[in-house]
């Protein structure tokens, strides 16, 4: 393990499907001499992508931790899945990494997926280099997949090499890239597969374009130091340092993003970006402490932890793995030492868990440590600890703190599956919970009205994948029925109930009262629960019960048996007597109290909403316009993208279904699209009326 953490760059590659992410990920792992085969997507044998889904269908689902060296430093490389079905393992992985490299690709440019990640990226503020890629393909444009950062990202790219050739200017095919820094150009030998650069001089017909694009990136750097500005200005040359080093302040200032050029299928452009990963992305050094609460504080307290291995450990679960005879734990190290052997505290349950073995991670292989520890700003895998998710906090149990866990958002679609014998009931049931314990955003239920399982997730992709994993993995045999959407209910106007149990058996009295508010609220969790209650209106012994009780109460959904969303739950008051007030009383009076609430509250039933983006030749917008408008779309822009019209629309889930094979049959298989969770939305009447009858 290393130990200078200012060598370290733990990033991860995002972007929109098919922008070239594992491609890319695979020429880092060979120009770093990771790995001594280059893996190729279309023939189903890279590194990250492993799995056996991932293989077949040439698209990365889960994301994948490698370890590489480059020069001086060690990158810790998280390749991340485009398909917006796993954005769960984009989010999860930015939460716990201090730089990015967003691909772009030259002839798409910017995608809705694309969009998605850089609003991940800015929501945890990770700083974050560009990679536009495939500038070799057929109606590739590097200017304008600039201007569109610029335009849908509110990106500042700042160009650090720019392409010899490109096939939309004219035909000029994809030669090599200009350092606009060293002012050089750079070629790379296809027979070594881009292992051999040559640096030359700038052809002649490229001098003052390199010029221009040199002036430019002069230009967004001199304003951040006053001498290099004095200097710019009276027409001096500006030493190669100062450029790097205002670049690198620059990009941990999120002012701006350096930007590089290539076609990494061609072996063209890799290198440079790794030197600019090395060079201006963070280290865990250059990250500011992360802040938590400390659990044994009554008040909200919040302490800092820096990335320092003097500061007492916290680290972050992000990702868990089940594996057949113990979870394997992604951890990343925020500070201190995780040594092996040694018990530290889950903040959440308060229970302390075992550090067994700690392992280096290269895709599906896992590597036992040389050392019995991993140092503050490190990434490793950790076997040992049971009772665990995403997002809980290991802490020293001594100075404990609760890190900001990872949110992950609402399930979209449902389905119900079951075993093909019942004799095999319980081991679905065991499969299921293990793979909800891997996956945040796959949720299980039973149906209480039929019996059934019910798996939800982030669209029919996910969950086909899932029903895969359950038949090939786990040797399961199942039938899967039709997806179907995921309604949410809420409530339209605030009202107050109160429901009483009293009941008399024999001598025994059983009695609770209580009164609460139910409103519109849209805060953090789908229910907000609070409290008005004075100290001392209710027992410490009924407090907990009573807690349990209201979040029982609306954790069963609405009047139609749906999920509740957009609620603000208020205990308004109580009335207990002593030894009457049983935890059966309690409950039963929440309950009726609740339902009550539900019943004068006007309640209205919520449906995903989704943000589409339809690519397609202008011949078939018409039609594609006109299906869509069938569908309840609302269409929200339309724009050129080259020779292809680009559609934006919003549109509900349950008119989605089937989408793929209309498209393709509007578009004669031309036109592409991809869609992911936008909100939840008020259904129409005419649905909810459906839905009661």
């Amino acid at each position: 393990m290393i130990s200078d953490m200012s060598k370290i760059r733990n990033i991860g590659i995002i972007a929109h499907i098919d922008a070239g992410k594992t491609t890319t990920t695979e020429r880092i792992l060979f120009y770093t001499g990771a790995s001594h085969r280059m893996g190729n997507v279309d023939s189903g044998n890279t590194t990250t992508d492993f799995d056996p889904e991932e293989s077949e269908r040439g698209i990365t689902i889960y994301s994948a931790a490698v370890t590489c060296n480059w020069k001086d430093c060690r990158i810790n490389i998280i390749d991340t899945p485009g398909h917006v079905d796993f954005t769960a393992e984009v989010q999860r992985s930015l939460r716990v990494l201090d730089g990015g490299a967003v691909i772009f690709s030259a002839v798409e440019g910017v995608e809705a997926q694309s969009e998605t990640v850089w609003r991940q990226a800015d929501e945890y503020k990770v700083p974050r280099l560009c990679f536009i890629n495939k500038i070799d393909r057929i109606g590739a444009d590097f200017e304008r997949t600039l201007k569109q950062i610029e335009s849908r990202l509110k990106g500042k790219p700042v160009p650090v090499t720019i392409p010899i050739g490109q096939t939309s200017i004219g035909n000029d095919p994809l030669r090599g890239v200009i350092d606009v820094i060293e002012m050089k150009a750079l070629y790379f030998d296809p027979e070594s597969k881009g292992l051999n650069i040559r640096s030359e001089e700038i052809p002649q017909d490229y001098q003052l374009i390199a010029e221009t694009w040199r002036a430019n990136l002069l230009e967004a750097i001199v304003e951040l130091d006053e001498e290099v500005m004095e200097k710019y200005l009276e027409g001096g040359e500006i030493p190669k340092e100062d450029i790097r080093r205002l670049l690198r302040k620059g990009t941990l200032e999120h002012l701006f993003q350096p930007t590089f050029s290539g076609s990494s299928l061609s072996y063209i452009g890799v290198q440079p970006l790794l030197d600019g990963v090395n060079a201006y992305l963070p280290s865990p050094l250059d990250c500011p402490p992360v802040t938590g609460e400390n659990p044994n504080s009554k008040k909200e307290t919040f302490e800092t932890r820096k990335p320092d291995v003097e500061e007492p450990v916290s680290a972050l679960i992000f990702k868990i793995v089940a594996e057949q005879h113990a979870d394997l734990c992604f951890v990343r190290v925020f500070s201190g030492r995780l040594k092996s052997g040694s018990r530290l505290l889950n903040v959440r349950t308060g229970k302390k868990e075992m550090i067994n073995q700690l392992w280096h991670i290269q895709a599906d292989q896992k590597q036992k440590l040389e050392t019995d520890e991993v140092l503050a700003g490190d990434i490793c895998g950790v076997i040992g600890p049971k009772d665990i998710q995403t997002g809980d906090t290991l802490s020293d149990p001594l100075k404990p703190i609760l890190l900001e866990s990872i949110h992950f958002p609402e399930t979209v679609i449902s389905m119900a599956v079951e075993p093909d014998n019942s004799a095999d009931r319980k081991k679905l049931a065991e499969v299921l919970e293990k793979l909800s314990r891997q996956d945040p955003t796959f949720r299980i239920k039973t149906d209480e009205n039929t019996g059934q399982t019910i798996i939800s997730g982030m669209g029919e992709l996910h969950l086909e994948v899932i029903s895969n994993r359950i038949k090939r993995d786990f040797n399961l045999k199942v039938r899967v029925h039709k997806p179907r959407v995921s309604y949410r209910e809420t409530v339209k106007k605030a009202v107050t109930a109160t429901g009483t149990f009293e009941r008399r058996t024999g001598d025994d009295t059983q009695y609770f009262q209580i009164t609460v508010k139910i409103e519109p609220f849209t805060g953090e969790q789908p229910v907000t629960i609070v409290s008005q209650l004075k100290p001392d209106a209710l027992p410490k012994e009924l407090r907990k019960p009573l807690d349990d009780s209201i979040r029982m109460s609306t954790q069963r959904g609405g009047l139609l048996g749906y999920p509740l969303m957009n609620v603000k739950v208020t205990l308004v008051d109580v009335d207990y007597k002593q030894g009457e007030s049983t935890e059966l009383a309690l409950s039963a009076a929440t309950a009726q109290a609740v339902m009550e609430a539900f019943n004068k509250a006007d309640m209205a039933l919520m449906e995903p909403v989704m943000k589409l983006e339809v690519v397609s030749p202008e011949e078939f917008i018409g039609n594609i316009q006109a299906d869509l408008q069938s569908r309840r779309a609302s269409i929200t822009g339309q724009e050129q993208r080259g020779h292809l019209t680009v559609l934006d629309a919003e549109v509900p889930l349950a008119k989605m279904f089937g989408y793929s094979t209309q498209v393709r049959s509007l578009s004669q298989g031309r036109a592409s699209y991809s869609m992911e969770p936008l909100k939840y939305d008020l259904a129409p009447p005419d649905v909810q009326e459906k839905m009661m009858f």
